[in-house]
């Protein structure tokens, strides 16, 4: 019997295999019917074909799926469907033309060009499409199919994964378009190549994905969270324990990560491979072999087991502790240890010289610190599940709390080493005698009056757990950061994780990038609705007296979601 990431994405003429019974069944014709009505009234033709993929929250193991970790994550109800016409090749009109159900979303025109580049300085939400269109012809082609002479298409798109949740809308688009693409051409990969492509796709948008958003979406099964294992991917079942749920809740804090990447996300990246290079190098690889083959913090993994064990540990966490600065390290700090200026070994990788154009700094301990850690919550979380189903050694209520601690402590992690709560923090240390950075903070430095007190709260936080010598002697360099911290973090997040865990929630943790974006709680299936309520009442109502949300749209930002199911062709 094949595996499921062997299989290709199924087919269904009907919407019950996707959406089941009852009123989900019934908002997913409702916005099909929508889709076809506002498809034919724009291009006046029915789409031929429909693809569907959903969003997905990760319920442990951040920020490590592009370091080569495991992690787990399960599907949502919420998704992207693209209906698609392939124009006939006699039609003058070789367009790409993308539309968008909602009026918020103008129509995008693009040429019929595989070869096209994307305008990254001109953020256009079209262009994930066109990560998709490229994707698909390059990976077709490479297989050796006819792709022939490009033609035009009318496509739309009905997204109801919130965007800068941090649910993965993006990933939703780039495989829906994909698929979207493949089956107008009467094509259909198998789920890991898919999952390969759509990662490989997304990059297109200057974000260096790591593949665990595009395989979740693909490869998902209704009734089941997925242990995905990368290199190859590879999706493991996971049944989630009886008498909890998990909560949703959107911080209306959104965080973009195609626009941010640079201080944010490709920053962790670009940190977490020094990171690699230097443990690599101090673990006795000459730094040209550690620059060229490693590119990971997996790649050393074993390098840090063997040192570990060697003082009687098998925790590579060990090696980090030992071996890397908690101190902040400078550009020039890691050249001395290279042998190699940072450009040079980042040369092949814009997104990357663009994060070392932003920083003057990196935290290549606490980012490794992170990642090792992380990756063995992903296995304690899994194996807490997995055994107690077999053994049964556990009470339901022991289980739900282990995972719950385990939650809480990814949340930490994240926060505090990781520091994906900021949109941008001293990890990012702005020079003051960089023109660049120095020019986009003193707009901040006119804001700084009007920080708030839980800010301040914040920033204390942080100084009381790092060491103040060392703050106080980089401070000459360093003091924007301060500013840049207090004005741009992220107190909503924070907040709403507290207010869950107040309210009941037995772990509370940032799901998706960070900066932003949306918690996932778990909580006693008993105490859903009054959980949800607390939230609405604690954290939602002040937005909704100041008009940041509509009352009737707080359904899309706090909800309770079982596991659903991945990937759709529709012919309907």
């Amino acid at each position: 019997m094949e595996r499921n990431e062997e299989l290709p994405i199924p087919i269904f003429s009907t919407l019950e295999p996707v959406y089941g019974h009852g009123p989900q069944l019934q908002e997913a014709q409702l916005r099909l019917d929508n889709l076809k009505s506002k498809f034919l009234q724009v291009y006046g033709h029915l789409p031929d074909i429909y693809a569907r993929s959903p969003g997905r929250v990760n319920l442990i193991g951040e920020h490590i799926d592009y370091e080569g970790y495991s992690v787990l994550p399960m599907a949502i109800r919420q998704d992207s469907i693209v209906a698609i016409r392939k124009r006939d090749a006699s039609e003058s009109e070789k367009l790409l033309l993308i539309a968008n159900v909602s009026e918020k979303y103008s129509l995008c025109t693009y040429p019929a060009d595989p070869n096209q580049d994307i305008d990254l300085k001109n953020h256009r939400w079209g262009h994930y499409f066109i990560c998709g269109y490229k994707g698909y012809y390059g990976y077709a082609k490479s297989k050796g199919l006819d792709v022939g002479v490009p033609v035009g298409l009318d496509v739309m798109i009905d997204g109801t994964v919130p965007t800068g949740s941090g649910l993965s809308s993006s990933a939703a688009f780039v495989c829906s378009s994909t698929i979207a693409i493949m089956a107008a051409f009467d094509v259909n990969f198998p789920k890991k190549e898919l999952a390969q492509l759509t990662c490989e796709s997304e990059r297109h948008i200057g974000t260096q994905s790591g593949g665990m958003d595009q395989a979740i979406s693909i490869m998902a099964k209704s009734g089941f969270a997925e242990l995905i294992d990368f290199n190859p991917v590879h999706a493991t079942d996971v049944p989630l324990p009886p008498g909890g749920s998990f909560v949703i809740a959107h911080s209306l804090a959104e965080s973009n990560k195609a626009v941010t990447a640079a201080t944010n996300y490709n920053n962790r990246v670009v940190e977490c491979r020094l990171a690699a290079i230097v443990l690599g190098i101090k673990l006795g690889m000459e730094p040209q072999e550690a620059i060229s083959k490693v590119k990971t913090l997996s790649d050393v993994e074993g390098l840090c087991i063997s040192y570990a064990g060697s003082h009687g540990s098998s925790d590579p966490e060990l090696a980090v502790k030992e071996l890397l600065s908690e101190e902040t390290y400078t550009a020039e700090d890691i050249e001395k240890i290279t042998k190699e200026n940072l450009i040079s070994i980042f040369a092949n990788s814009p997104t990357s010289l663009d994060v070392l154009k932003a920083a003057k700094c990196y935290k290549l301990y606490q980012r490794a610190s992170h990642v090792y850690s992380e990756a063995k919550r992903v296995y304690a979380f899994k194996d807490t599940v997995s055994s107690n189903l077999r053994l049964r050694y556990c009470s339901e209520e022991e289980v739900l709390k282990k995972l719950g601690d385990l939650m809480n402590e990814s949340h930490y992690s994240c926060s505090i080493l990781y520091e994906c709560r900021y949109f941008s923090t001293i990890s990012n240390c702005y020079a003051l005698d960089d023109t660049a950075p120095l020019h986009r903070n003193m707009e901040q430095l006119m804001l700084c009056y009007f920080v708030t007190m839980r800010a301040m709260m914040n920033y204390i936080y942080f100084v009381s757990s790092h060491d103040t010598n060392c703050l106080l002697k980089k401070l000459p360099l360093y003091l924007i950061s301060f500013v840049s911290f207090a004005v741009i973090s992220c107190p909503e997040l924070e907040e709403l994780v507290k207010v869950c865990r107040d309210n009941g929630a037995l772990g509370a943790r940032l799901t998706g990038a960070g900066w932003g974006g949306c918690a996932v709680a778990l909580v006693k299936e008993s105490i859903v609705p009054q959980f949800i309520l607390n939230l609405k009442e604690q954290f939602y109502e002040s937005r909704l007296v100041k008009g940041v949300i509509e009352k009737n749209d707080l359904g899309l930002y706090v909800f309770a979601s079982k596991p659903s199911s991945g990937a759709a062709i529709l012919k309907l």
